[in-house]
């Protein structure tokens, strides 16, 4: 127990002591270390720690009483917890405080770092781009142009970078960036030099020329000079070529420099080459030289058939593929795919879509046949371009894709239906702007050749059977039309309409055979031409058919056909079109009053013209009156001569043109229209002396002799006394006229004859009151006239 008791009095003496030592350095921590001070006490911790293990093992290991030694170093150590707790708030408090003082002189410290390290940066930065141009210029003196640029490219990424620091001087990046400009021309300057030594132009002079003839010559001007890749100084060549490629491609600068170079060669070389079937390629190889040249040939065609310009075109592909775009070496470093795969398919992009346009517009479009016949020839076509194309695929040129060009070589059914239809619109434009007077004769048996028709089957011909079963119609009550009964009256027609009618049965002729679509587009080409024609003819010739009555004579016929032939045209061929066309759409029968009435107002507005022309000359011969005085004679005998004139000037241009009912009608309508103006100025004199009655009488004498003479439809003489006979059918008030010169020289009492209490010829033409005042003009104020006029009523 006095051991123990010692020891426990050992360990409170040491544990004040120690609290003793920590109390009386508490006010010095800020002076002293702090490290220092937390290990003497750890220390004492674990001194202290042992003593209480210590006690604990003799209490319950040795079972030494030591309750009182126990408690009193309970208590002990519950006060040394307090003195450290309270040493640990002090502590924290003072560690609290010289932290945060140590944080401010580090983030110090550390700005000052990082501001050293940017300059640093700076510094090694400028270092490099220096560096990069040192070398570039070494580089660009030994010729070395892919380490020349791949040097700037450094320099530019490099400056790139110094930009987006803070803290460097903006003039000084300036004074970089001014540099690195005038290093990447300089760079530039000497890689367009040896381009211009590998590929060397001889270009005609600008402008192109407009003459075909100048053209050529112009043409043969042009020459393209490469380095020749296939001579024993290729090894030599080679190198350089790759060397300025790569150079222009690290600079971005071979898209700009291959562009410029696609345009030249399109416009020098391969537009002329498909445009011009005189023109041909000549390759000619010399030591360090390959030159492509234009030679020229004979014309065989205005255009060259697509094998003989795919095969030009080829040639001139090839000789840049072994020469320009062709490199079997390349730089792995730098570039990772081959060289010529990258030049042809950049150049092959830049050309191919105005090459094939170019193709198509100035070579297939001519190549599509004219034809349906022709459809088979064209697989030919196809397939030469289909070799074409994989051609141009195994040089890289094009990209394993479907190409405009050949999708229209394939889509050939479309394009000939296009063409089809624009040459038959073309064709139909030329006919209706071509001169009218240029006529041929159409007669009853004249008919259109029609080409013979894909059979209709059992059922149409059962149909056709059933409608027609003869060759004459019975109309029920015994009489029978004849075979003629709607066939076209003898006329004269325009030849250009005769041929437009005849290019419209072709047409649909075609489109029986043709692919349901193009059948279809052909059908309404044809509906499209008449349409044109009704609103071009009267448009285009509009002052020919106002001033030349022949013209708008044949005209009218001209329309009078066409409608004839509308009225089954369609029908003739419905049953072998495609449907809808075959299920009633196939008409044209709506566009038959449109022509009717298109040549009878052109024809009308003509009789229209020529009466007004005829009521003109007849107003000079002064109302008719007085022609007892010589004056007045001759003025009314010099009217009617020229009506007569006009009338025969007018049957002379009318003849053998007109349909002869037609010219009948149109020359007795004239005539009506001077007889009846010659009877209305006579009814309207109020005095008529016998001298003045005589002239009048002699005047209509010389109508009534010449009027018949007008008539003479028809180029044998013989052959028109009977229209001539018939002249009071076409002339309604000629009976009138003749008895208005029975009247002139009549007496009193003839005329009351003839007026048989208005049953007499005199009253079938004349009225009451036209008579009596016929009676008070010839004959003087009598007793007897007034008996006669009593009797006329």
């Amino acid at each position: 127990r006095r051991a123990c008791a010692g020891s426990g009095f050992d360990a409170r003496a040491e544990m004040a002591s120690f609290v003793a030592e920590v109390l009386a350095s508490s006010g010095k921590l800020e002076k002293e270390d702090i490290g220092t001070k937390i290990s003497k006490l750890a220390r004492r911790v674990e001194e202290v720690k042992g003593e209480v293990c210590d006690m604990i093992n003799k209490k319950y290991e040795e079972f030494i009483p030591s309750l009182k030694n126990g408690e009193n170093l309970v208590t002990q150590v519950d006060g040394i917890s307090m003195e450290i707790d309270v040493l640990k708030s002090q502590i924290e408090n003072e560690v609290q405080r010289d932290l945060r003082v140590a944080v401010t002189e580090f983030s110090e410290l550390k700005q000052q770092l990082e501001k050293s390290t940017v300059l640093l940066s700076v510094l090694t930065q400028l270092h490099e781009f220096d560096t990069a141009l040192e070398m570039h210029h070494q580089a660009l003196f030994e010729k070395n142009y892919i380490k020349s640029a791949t040097h700037l490219n450094k320099a530019q990424s490099t400056l790139t970078l110094l930009k987006s620091r803070k803290g460097v001087e903006l003039k000084m990046l300036q004074v970089l960036h001014t540099e690195l400009i005038v290093q990447k021309e300089k760079l530039l300057y000497h890689l367009g030099e040896e381009w211009k030594q590998l590929a060397v132009w001889s270009l005609p002079p600008s402008p192109a020329p407009t003459k075909a003839e100048d053209l050529l010559a112009w043409s043969l001007k042009t020459e393209l000079r490469l380095c020749n890749m296939q001579s024993k100084k290729k090894s030599e060549l080679e190198p350089l070529l790759v060397s300025i490629l790569q150079g222009f491609a690290i600079l971005g600068e071979l898209s700009r420099k291959l562009k410029f170079f696609s345009q030249i060669l399109m416009k020098y070389i391969l537009k002329p080459l498909v445009h011009d079937p005189c023109l041909d390629v000549e390759i000619e190889l010399q030591t360090h030289d390959a030159i492509l040249r234009f030679h020229p040939t004979e014309k065989q065609s205005d255009h060259d058939s697509p094998t003989e310009v795919y095969q030009k075109v080829i040639t001139v592909l090839e000789f840049l593929h072994q020469h320009l775009l062709y490199v079997s070496q390349c730089d792995s470093v730098i570039c990772n795919m081959k060289q010529d795969v990258i030049l042809a398919e950049m150049l092959g992009d830049m050309i191919w879509e105005d090459l094939s346009e170019v193709i198509i517009k100035d070579c297939l479009v001519y190549s599509i046949p004219a034809n349906s016949s022709q459809l088979d020839q064209y697989e030919e076509v196809i397939k030469e371009t289909d070799k074409f194309e994989k051609k141009l695929k195994e040089m890289q040129f094009l990209q394993d894709r479907s190409t405009d060009l050949l999708k229209y070589a394939r889509n050939v059914n479309v394009h000939f239906a296009s063409k089809k239809c624009q040459d038959v619109i073309v064709t139909a434009r030329n006919l209706m702007t071509s001169e009218i007077h240029n006529t041929v004769k159409i007669t009853p048996d004249s008919k259109v050749a029609v080409p013979k028709l894909p059979s209709l089957g059992l059922v149409s011909r059962a149909k056709t059977s059933a409608i027609a079963p003869s060759s004459m119609v019975s109309l029920g009550n015994g009489r029978q039309l004849g075979h003629r009964t709607l066939c076209v009256p003898t006329c004269r027609i325009s030849e250009s309409v005769q041929k437009l009618v005849e290019l419209a049965y072709q047409t649909l002729s075609e489109a029986t055979s043709a692919t349901p679509e193009c059948a279809v587009q052909l059908f309404y080409t044809v509906r499209n031409m008449f349409h044109l024609f009704y609103d071009v003819v009267p448009t285009y010739h509009r002052d020919t058919l106002q001033k030349l009555p022949q013209l708008a004579a044949i005209h009218h016929n001209n329309c009078m056909y066409i409608a004839h032939h509308l009225i089954t045209l369609g029908h003739q061929f419905q049953c072998s079109l495609p449907s809808p066309l075959c299920n009633g759409a196939a008409t044209f029968v709506d566009f038959v009053p449109s022509f009717r009435r298109l040549g009878t107002e052109c024809f009308l507005a003509q009789l229209r013209a020529q009466r007004d022309e005829l009521l003109e000359r007849l107003s000079t011969a002064r109302n008719l009156s007085s022609l007892d005085d010589v004056d007045n004679y001759s003025a009314a005998s010099k009217a009617v001569r020229q009506v007569i004139h006009q009338l025969k000037r007018l049957g002379k241009v009318w003849q053998d043109v007109l349909p002869v009912h037609i010219y009948c009608k149109a020359m007795g309508t004239l005539l009506n229209t001077a007889v009846t103006e010659i009877v209305n100025k006579v009814t309207k004199l109020e005095d008529i002396s016998s001298e003045s009655a005589d002239c009048l009488y002699s005047l209509c004498k010389t109508v009534l002799e010449e009027g018949p003479q007008i008539f003479q439809p028809l180029p044998e003489e013989s052959r028109n006394k009977k229209y001539q006979e018939e002249i009071p059918v076409y002339v309604p008030k000629w009976l009138k006229f003749k008895e208005l010169m029975i009247v002139l020289q009549a007496s009193l009492q003839e005329l009351v004859d003839r007026w048989t209490d208005g049953k007499g010829p005199l009253a079938e033409e004349f009225s009451p009151i036209e008579a009596k005042s016929l009676i008070r003009a010839l004959f003087q104020n009598t007793e007897r006239r007034a008996a006669a006029l009593s009797k006329i009523k």
